[in-house]
């Protein structure tokens, strides 16, 4: 029940900005400017609890207690490594990010990227930290997060051997900024060891909240250096890198000077001139600083004597700083993919760049509910979460000369590196688009069912399914209605996801749920309507008083449905024949009179329809997928929430829902709409209780 009031408080803080980069959440509920008000006050150097100088904060494998690679290690603030330390010296660059021992230049080849805006830089390293009269041992930095935006709070102990960085440094000595950001990124995924091996996309996303997309240079669209310039000319940050064939071509350097399985930087994409002709040019940065391409257009080569001067002086710019250029024919052949992180309106402040427009939902696939796997599985895939997608206005002008709607679609699943020192590994993930039947379109308030998703073709798909945190790929269609079904690839499988859509016209997009609500059809009954012969039963059952108490109540149904071979039940206990009496008990006495008894024998009989209509395998209980199906004809039409809470309470380890289990939903169900509808006097969909009425309601 708390994990259900904690949706609700998170869904809450949502809706007042709570998770936006101004108004982060506080990772470990630690306050930046409290805690450093503090330790001014009390004149100590803040020392981080939730992330200690430790060894689990550096590892659990490779960066264990008993590695070699962390004996000798030393905790070292920066006061104590240089006698002038800085925070941000002279800006923040590209050259202040030198690789340590941790395999993570993926996230420094994010960061060198991020250092080219400095606006989008202050996001994430907030600039006003320092090392002077208010230096506390204490600094913040704010990472996107799985649909948020999260302060994370460290303190400055930083890894050291022989008196130097572990990690990550700047080519400054007295320069931390880079340093201190690895670390509290660190303490975001749990430990150092958690960073090592990822995708530069996943820095790109979690600097900036935006969407990224990969490309095989080995399949490259013929638009692709006009959709880097593009990128480039809105802010997006862009990577690159070699695919290895096996572990021991890790950071294998080429005959030119390239680095096999390394995360790459691409700084710039410019067209230049050679006798007249067009050349097109891609510009690099390795994030160790040094080791740079040794081919054509590198530093000092024959092929800038070839461009007009103005050019040439625009471009090149030799030193050993590991920033370099290539032909973008070169980078094709050399290189193995390229990855663009397009950015959220929030991000951009400049006028004079086209803004994409930014979509996001959350959702949750859950074993016995929503957890549907994908069109393989076609007696659970329809019972995926589904989201609307409308697109109306075609793109100005298509980068590939296809005239329809551009979006993107990307799909992350939650807390994988975090996962990783219990050895769990990411479930794998994809989605899968339909087109919307007409005589549905415009609507929201549905969930599609078999009957229109396993009739027709998906008109488009996620690339592939694959147990990355995120999938993301790009589309263009028709103006129309669209479905998006986010799964796993097998069902039953919980999990957590943010669903995101960017678009480059105007778009509608929204969660695909059937409203909240209730048609309760009740056939009047009075005692002269009753059977003779259920009369005759019921005094059997009543007595002389004629009323039947709740023990009674159970007794008795317990042997109707014992009698029964073709349901299957663990027996009627008194807590639902209390829930029973409540809502039948129509003048209050607390026993069940004929008329009473009779209204409630009719309502089991309907009862007993629907779970033997949805029993399809003659089982004698039902699947929980049929929840939804059956609730529906039992006249309760709920979204996904509701479904999951239903499925969690009555179903059993199986996630099958025996026929005592149903009655109790329904009946629980009936009750809870009638409640809540007696207390919305005004039919607004909302209800206030104070602490005295949200107490008895609950425990009634």
């Amino acid at each position: 029940m708390t994990s259900v009031a904690d949706m609700f408080a998170r869904k809450r803080d949502r809706e007042n900005g709570v998770g936006t980069n101004s108004q982060a959440v506080k990772f470990c509920q630690q306050d930046y400017e409290g805690l450093r008000a503090q330790c001014l006050q009390a004149r100590r150097l803040f020392e981080d609890s939730c992330f200690p100088a430790e060894g689990k904060s550096l590892g659990f494998n490779e960066l264990g207690p008993y590695s070699s690679k962390t004996r000798g290690l030393v905790w070292k603030r920066p006061k104590e490594l240089c006698s002038n330390p800085t925070f941000i010296d002279d800006g923040a660059t590209r050259t202040d990010i030198c690789q340590g021992a941790l395999g993570d230049c993926w996230l420094l080849a994010a960061i060198a990227s991020l250092t080219l805006d400095q606006q989008v830089l202050a996001r994430v390293v907030p600039p006003e930290q320092n090392f002077d009269d208010s230096y506390a041992g204490i600094f913040h930095f704010q990472f996107w997060q799985f649909g948020q935006w999260v302060d994370v709070v460290i303190d400055d102990r930083l890894p050291t051997k022989d008196g130097k960085l572990l990690f990550v440094h700047s080519a400054e000595s007295s320069e931390f900024w880079s340093a201190l950001l690895e670390k509290a990124y660190a303490k975001l995924n749990g430990s150092y060891e958690a960073l090592s091996g990822g995708s530069t996309t996943e820095g790109f996303e979690d600097f900036t909240g935006g969407i990224a997309e990969s490309y095989e240079l080995s399949k490259a669209p013929p638009f692709l250096f006009k959709l880097i310039q593009k990128a480039l000319g809105l802010g997006s940050l862009l990577g690159c890198s070699i695919d290895i064939t096996s572990k021991y071509e890790t950071e294998a350097v080429t005959s030119q000077k390239l680095v096999k399985g390394h995360a790459y930087s691409v700084t710039g994409a410019e067209e230049v001139h050679v006798r007249g002709k067009p050349v097109e040019l891609i510009r690099i940065r390795n994030p160790w600083g040094q080791v740079e391409w040794t081919g054509a257009w590198s530093d000092d080569s024959k092929e800038w004597t070839t461009i007009p001067p103005e050019e040439k002086s625009k471009l090149c710019n030799a030193a050993e700083d590991g920033e370099f250029w290539m032909s973008y024919a070169d980078f094709i052949k050399n290189f193995s993919k390229v990855e663009i992180c397009n950015l959220t309106p929030d991000t951009l402040t400049s006028d004079d760049v086209a803004y994409w427009n930014h979509y996001q939902f959350e959702g949750a696939w859950r074993v016995g509910s929503t957890a549907g796997g994908c069109r393989n599985n076609q007696a659970t895939f329809c019972s995926n979460p589904q989201f609307l997608l409308h697109l109306e206005e075609v793109d100005d002008v298509p980068l590939h000369g296809k005239a329809g709607c551009t979006f993107l679609v990307g799909l992350m699943q939650k807390d994988g590196r975090k996962d990783r020192r219990v050895g769990k590994d990411l479930n794998s993930i994809g989605f899968a688009i339909y087109k919307v039947p007409d005589e549905f379109k415009g609507r929201t308030n549905i969930h599609l069912g078999p009957e229109v998703l396993l009739r027709q073709r998906a008109v488009a798909m996620s690339s592939t399914f694959i147990n990355l945190r995120e999938v993301c790929d790009r589309f263009t269609l028709p103006p129309g209605d669209y479905v998006i079904i986010p799964s796993t690839f097998e069902p039953h499988i919980n999990g957590s996801f943010i669903l995101r859509v960017f678009s480059e016209k105007q778009a509608k997009t929204g969660p695909m749920e059937k409203t909240l609500k209730a048609k309760i059809v009740e056939t009047e009954v009075t005692e002269d309507s009753v059977d003779p012969q259920f009369k005759y039963l019921f005094k059997q059952i009543a007595g002389n008083d004629s009323e039947v108490s709740v023990f009674k109540l159970v007794d008795v149904l317990n042997k109707v449905v014992s009698k029964r071979a073709d349901i299957k039940t663990n027996g009627f206990t008194l807590d639902t024949g209390k829930r029973i009496m409540s809502l039948m008990d129509i003048d209050g006495n607390g026993t069940l009179g004929l008329v009473e008894f009779h209204a409630l024998w009719m309502k089991i009989q309907k009862y007993l329809e629907i779970f033997k209509a949805q029993d399809s395998d003659r089982s004698g209980t039902m699947s929980s997928h049929e929840m939804r199906e059956a609730l529906s004809k039992a006249g309760f039409q709920v979204n996904n929430a509701v479904l999951q809470v239903v499925v969690n309470r009555y179903a059993n380890v199986q996630y099958a829902i025996d026929f005592n289990s149903f009655v109790d939903c329904l009946i629980r169900m009936e009750m809870l709409f009638r409640i809540f509808k007696k207390l919305d006097g005004d039919d607004s969909g909302k209800i206030h209780l104070d602490m005295q009425e949200w107490l008895c309601l609950a425990i009634n």
